[in-house]
């Protein structure tokens, strides 16, 4: 039996990690924490595997009896919870991103490395079918040469809680590209088989909510949050930028709002002998460059929350760390941190 926390009871775990527990075996959610007592109540109430609640992280950290915590955060508070959970002696699942800039990702490594701890970091779509059967295919060589690929994370008026914490960059750590794009950019990476970084070009605007008071939306992700009145809009709603990896070059645009109303949620891959285009959180089409065939693959997708889970629980069971161990994203919060270096200076960054 695995016993475990999580600490903050927020969109993520109610929506993603709580179900994806209840249908995991032999687990125990010793905590469900929350600064708010009444997210963690409402948790408890909903889910059958947690046995008690509280507001006080340290007093999980301070139980033996838990193994491993989920850290389910807002962006700014990761590193500290996850640091003080690996010096309780403590494995760790850290939410995307794995906190707010490169440099402290890189104490977080280090601080697991020491302590001997595993830290995975929640890139879902490392476990997501479709991207495993895309990492599958090329490295099986169906794409010959890869040489480019495109994504595009864009929607009409999607900008959440404006001015509240998704739009602080203290809290967040930048906007709709360490929100969104961090998603795209590391399954990419994935894909790619752990392409290295060379120089990156990027460009970030602010523009959609200028005055958050005149700011229309059709709807609004975590509008509870939402503080137009008092709060801050500091960041990105949208980016743009190319990538030149060792593998490959990248290029994409993002977008929590436009003056389009369309949403664009999808990656092209771009090889000599075929390419693909996959539907972020879906399927995708393959194109034979020789047959000139478009084949649409058919197969099932499990819970990739589910499967994240699991494979942390082995991970940590095993000592063997995986594709989603923090040694193993690194490069993606690199190159997040290039884009808004880039953007910053107007110039580009050669790494």
């Amino acid at each position: 039996m695995r016993t475990i926390a999580v600490i903050g009871c927020g969109r993520i775990a109610d929506g993603a990690h709580f179900p994806a527990f209840e249908k995991i075996e032999d687990l125990r959610i010793k905590y469900a924490c929350d600064l708010i007592i009444e997210k963690a109540n409402a948790a408890k109430e909903k889910y059958s595997k947690i046995e008690n609640v509280t507001t006080d992280y340290h007093e999980v950290l301070a139980d033996p009896e838990v193994e491993a915590v989920y850290v389910l955060t807002p962006n700014h508070a990761h590193y500290t919870v996850t640091m003080d959970a690996l010096a309780a002696g403590k494995h760790v699942f850290c939410e995307k991103p794995i906190t707010v800039n490169y440099e402290l990702s890189l104490e977080m490594a280090e601080a697991a490395k020491k302590a001997g701890k595993i830290l995975n970091i929640g890139v879902c779509n490392r476990y997501h079918r479709s991207v495993e059967m895309l990492e599958q295919y090329n490295r099986e060589g169906k794409f010959g040469n890869l040489y480019h690929i495109y994504c595009s994370f864009r929607s009409h008026r999607s900008i959440p809680g404006l001015g509240g914490s998704f739009t602080d960059s203290k809290q967040s750590g930048g906007g709709v590209l360490i929100d969104w794009g961090i998603h795209f950019l590391d399954l990419i990476l994935y894909i790619l088989g752990g392409a290295k970084i060379q120089n990156v070009t990027g460009n970030t605007y602010s523009e959609m909510a200028k005055d958050m008071k005149a700011y229309n939306a059709p709807n609004m992700w975590a509008r509870d949050t939402s503080d137009v009145e008092n709060g801050i809009n500091d960041v990105e709603d949208f980016v743009t930028g190319f990538v030149r990896t060792d593998k490959a070059s990248i290029s994409f645009n993002g977008a929590w709002a436009q003056n389009i109303g369309e949403n664009e949620m999808f990656i092209d891959f771009l090889g000599d002998k075929g390419g693909a285009r996959l539907t972020y959180c879906g399927k995708f089409k393959l194109y034979d460059g020789t047959t000139l065939e478009t084949i649409e693959p058919d197969y099932d997708i499990p819970d990739m929350y589910e499967c994240e889970s699991r494979a942390f629980f082995e991970s940590y069971s095993t000592g063997v760390k995986n594709k989603s161990n923090i040694e193993n994203i690194l490069e993606s919060m690199k190159l997040l941190d290039s884009i808004y270096a880039s953007a910053k200076s107007g110039k580009e960054v050669n790494l």
